[in-house]
């Protein structure tokens, strides 16, 4: 997906209006979403979460995007329910503001395949 960053820009902003419409709060930034979709494909709804969970949660949820793109495959899931991704294909390196705009772009896929 070859998004030019500033439609991936509008097209952002109007993902997080969109889902402060649906949950009563703005996610602050990029980490407020993946923990979202962390929470969505954790599937148990809300509940508290531990710090440590709370990163698996983003994990989990960077997982799942980019294998819209190809990049990981879903394992299976652990004895507790949790999933576990492998990579399939590497990415090339990226600077920071890059990868931010990659992730951007595939959770935007995410939320348009998930509506």
């Amino acid at each position: 997906m070859d998004a030019e960053p500033e439609n991936t820009e509008m097209e952002w902003t109007s993902l997080l209006d969109r889902l402060e419409r649906t949950i009563g709060k703005r996610p602050a930034d990029l980490h407020g979403v993946l923990f979202l979709i962390g929470v969505q494909e954790l599937g148990r709804g809300k509940q508290q979460f531990t710090k440590e969970q709370k990163q698996d949660l983003m994990h989990i949820a960077i997982c799942k995007v980019l294998s819209l793109a190809g990049i990981y495959a879903l394992e299976g899931l652990d004895s507790e329910g949790w999933p576990h991704w492998k990579l399939v294909k590497k990415l090339p390196p990226f600077d920071l503001l890059s990868q931010e705009t990659l992730l951007k772009t595939y959770v935007i896929e995410y939320f348009q395949r998930e509506a």
